[in-house]
């Protein structure tokens, strides 16, 4: 053990939600899309294993051209990465050392604080109010890197393009990170990527693991000025993203068609869910996500959850403080919805 760094010996492990133990499972755990993906990504996947034998084009640029045609920026302002949670890796080992401090909110996505512990960064948490409203925000003239998820998880919630202006501006020195893994359940109102060309500190990431429905390829966008972007470029893997996952990735970005139509589903049972969920909730946080934070009754939450795994029901429990209260449930399919709702109102 002696080689391994204090940081990481310290540290905890970022714990994902459990996979399903068997077959028949409504898996509604880790915000997982239940729909298809455009059936040209099977197609472009399936054409690309014939060349296996030879590298990738190492800066994947054929999807950034794609990536950059969808979001209005310059290729070299967009970077592939092996998942979003790779974007976040390569900030962190850019930007952060022993010692550095790293600021984000909580609760939030833990696997902020899981990063920057690596690094044997100082991570400061900025709490938010219980409503998840955007706190009022500290000095934070020391930070090397902020973080922050907008629609936010895993309250579902959304911020608006001025309060993000706000958080890009009050760490001037620092990488002001907008997670915006959710964004398209917000038909990208609040995106921020229109913005890269403003402020020299702006970072956006985005995952095909959601909207996309392409959770197990494993792949995410980054956007940022170009100058930001040359640096990152020198910390990311010369081949981090293979020849199936470019492939995968240049077809799903250029059906956008297939994305807004799934999203549109998912928003539909999401507005329907949410309104039956209210019954029988103490609280709903509005969502612009696939999935709902709901609060239950004092106990009533990890009960429930253990109640609905025993009926191959999974959803996501914290048992900690100000989540433990709480389920967040992803959004499925109608059908799988219908009975979630039934299988909780029942048991509650």
């Amino acid at each position: 053990m002696k080689a391994i760094r204090k940081a990481v010996q310290n540290m905890k492990a970022y714990i994902p939600g459990e996979k399903a133990a068997g077959d028949g499972y409504i898996i509604l755990n880790a915000n997982e899309n239940p729909y298809e993906t455009s059936p040209d990504v099977n197609k472009a996947i399936s054409a690309a294993m014939k060349d296996l034998k030879w590298y990738p084009e190492s800066s994947s640029l054929e999807v950034r051209e794609a990536a950059a045609k969808v979001y209005a920026v310059k290729p070299d302002q967009v970077m592939l990465a092996n998942s979003s949670d790779e974007m976040l890796r390569i900030l962190n080992q850019s930007c952060a050392g022993e010692g550095d401090k790293v600021y984000a909110f909580t609760p939030s996505f833990t696997f902020y604080k899981t990063l920057a512990q690596v690094q044997g960064a100082d991570f400061c948490e900025i709490e938010f109010p219980d409503d998840y409203s955007l706190p009022e925000l500290p000095d934070m003239s020391d930070a090397k890197l902020v973080f922050f998820p907008n629609p936010g998880a895993p309250s579902g919630m959304v911020y608006s393009v001025d309060e993000m202006r706000k958080l890009i501006e009050a760490a001037p020195d620092a990488l002001v990170v907008i997670d915006e893994a959710y964004a398209d359940f917000d038909e990208n109102k609040n995106s921020v990527v229109k913005l890269i060309d403003e402020y020299d500190n702006l970072v956006v990431t985005k995952t095909f693991s959601k909207s996309y429905s392409l959770a197990g390829l494993r792949i995410g966008l980054g956007f940022a000025s170009e100058k930001i972007m040359q640096e990152l470029n020198k910390v990311r893997d010369y081949y981090n993203a293979d020849r199936l996952a470019q492939a995968g990735a240049k077809a799903a970005l250029e059906d956008q068609a297939t994305v807004k139509e799934n999203c549109c589903k998912i928003i539909r049972t999401r507005e329907w869910f949410s309104k039956e969920l209210v019954e029988v909730a103490e609280n709903i946080w509005p969502s612009a996500t696939n999935f709902i934070l709901a609060r239950f009754k004092a106990g009533v939450a990890g009960r429930l959850y253990e109640q609905l795994k025993a009926r191959k029901i999974l959803v996501r429990y914290w048992n900690k403080p100000r989540l433990d209260d709480c389920l967040r449930i992803s959004i499925g399919t109608d059908e799988d919805m219908k009975k979630v709702i039934e299988a909780i109102k029942e048991l509650i």
